[in-house]
């Protein structure tokens, strides 16, 4: 008689990756395209500044395409927060920076391993809480501003995370920084406004 085993929960691993190499390939080669793309026309899309809301929407989207290259959209969400009305430039940024960080994921999902060393031990460490609570890391490292959210796109896109669940997840949490940030923002234009004069 076999000994009883203990009614522990089944562990949960990330899938092997199901998708075909030509999808995997492509997915690559457009989230390393995105990324070259924006750091060589980085002049040109600060131009979309003076566009309000539609302008502030672009630079979010394309300030977060980039994969493990800086371009820092935080900055247009906290100027327009000082100008606009500082919820909906959040809210405007939040969706912009979600919608921009897909470009990640398609990096993970493409196999993307140009994480090393140290790197690769904190991308470990995120596949790690992706098993166990994929939503809530993708929102939390979302929401506070840290240089590891590219490796947590990756890690979703290498897991297969559903793409619906971490775009709501990214939106949440980039919009609660964005929000921050906009408040920020509009809190500080009448200070700068008084040292100025």
């Amino acid at each position: 008689m076999e000994p009883a085993k203990e009614n522990a929960p089944p562990e949960k691993s990330l899938p092997s990756s199901k998708a075909p190499l030509a999808w995997r390939i492509l997915a690559l080669v457009v989230a390393l395209g995105i990324t070259v793309l924006v750091f060589l026309q980085r002049e040109r899309i600060a131009q979309f500044s003076s566009y309000s809301y539609l302008g502030l929407f672009v630079i979010s989207v394309v300030g977060n395409a980039t994969v493990l290259l800086p371009v820092p959209s935080l900055a247009a969400t906290f100027v327009a927060g000082g100008i606009f009305n500082p919820l909906l430039s959040g809210i405007v940024s939040g969706a912009g920076m979600a919608i921009g960080e897909f470009s990640g994921y398609l990096a993970g999902y493409g196999g993307m391993a140009v994480v090393e060393g140290r790197n690769k031990a904190r991308l470990q460490q995120l596949e790690s809480w992706m098993r166990r609570h994929g939503f809530l890391t993708l929102t939390v490292l979302a929401a506070i501003p840290n240089p590891i959210f590219d490796m947590a796109g990756i890690a979703a896109g290498m897991s297969h995370y559903p793409i619906g669940h971490f775009l709501l997840a990214c939106f949440l949490g980039k919009t609660i920084k964005a929000v921050a940030f906009a408040f920020a923002g509009a809190q500080s234009l009448p200070w700068i406004e008084r040292f100025l004069r």
